[in-house]
């Protein structure tokens, strides 16, 4: 699903996180967001895009994320992991490390989001197979 502009972005990162120069870096997120320029592009004609399913109840449609490059906290986390419920829009930011396989994400998800709302149906996402197919067989296996 990605983040939305610059100033949702900042405001939603601002709720948990604070650094020198915040906006600077969230421009530079956005303004780098291959998805999101494809999505807002005039050239690409729009009929080519699949929409998501409309999901019919909270939690149970899912898509996850990365916000990259930021600068490391003291824990020396670098990275955000966001995960969106497609139906309600609420969303968590959990602090990870760059590093993390897709193990140990599977690991904070269950940790973040399952804890609270229960195994979802679908999880949408951007990345590669090979990080989906790892993370679906721990997803699987907690």
């Amino acid at each position: 699903m990605g983040h939305f502009d610059v100033n949702k972005t900042l405001e939603i990162a601002m709720d948990h996180y604070f650094w020198p120069h915040m906006r600077k870096t969230m421009e530079n997120v956005c303004a780098s967001c291959i998805t999101r320029k494809q999505a807002i592009s005039k050239v690409m004609p729009h009929d080519l895009y699949t929409p998501l399913a409309i999901s019919s109840s909270p939690w149970i449609d899912l898509s996850m994320g990365f916000i990259l490059g930021l600068p490391r906290t003291k824990k020396e986390r670098d990275t955000i992991f966001v995960i969106v419920d497609i139906f309600s829009k609420m969303d968590h930011f959990i602090p990870c490390h760059k590093t993390d396989n897709a193990t140990h994400i599977a690991y904070l998800s269950f940790r973040e989001i399952v804890r609270l709302h229960g195994v979802p149906k679908t999880i949408v996402s951007d990345r590669d197979v090979k990080f989906l197919s790892r993370f679906g067989r721990s997803y699987g296996a907690r």
